[in-house]
């Protein structure tokens, strides 16, 4: 029986202010593409600035919240093309 992912960041998601958010494209240089990873920077009242992440085709949809920690461990991986695919 396998377990259900923990939320560890269900207090913190809704404490977030995403309607002032400065949502930037994440796409190749030179290019524009339809549907794009969007990322933005968001303050907290903790005094941490948080990086949320969503789909530009669904900005009402699933939004992933990463701390400054996991955001720069998942850059490397991107960079080190650890999501490449096969």
């Amino acid at each position: 029986m396998s377990e259900q992912p923990v939320d560890d960041k269900a207090n913190i998601r809704d404490e977030l202010d995403l309607t002032g958010a400065d949502w930037q494209r994440a796409e190749p240089e030179g290019e524009t593409l339809e549907d794009a990873v969007e990322y933005a920077f968001v303050p907290h009242t903790d005094g941490v600035t948080y990086v949320a992440m969503r789909q530009s085709s669904k900005p009402d949809g699933v939004i992933l919240i990463f701390t400054p920690s996991e955001w720069d461990a998942f850059i490397k991986g991107v960079r080190d093309g650890e999501f490449d695919g096969p």
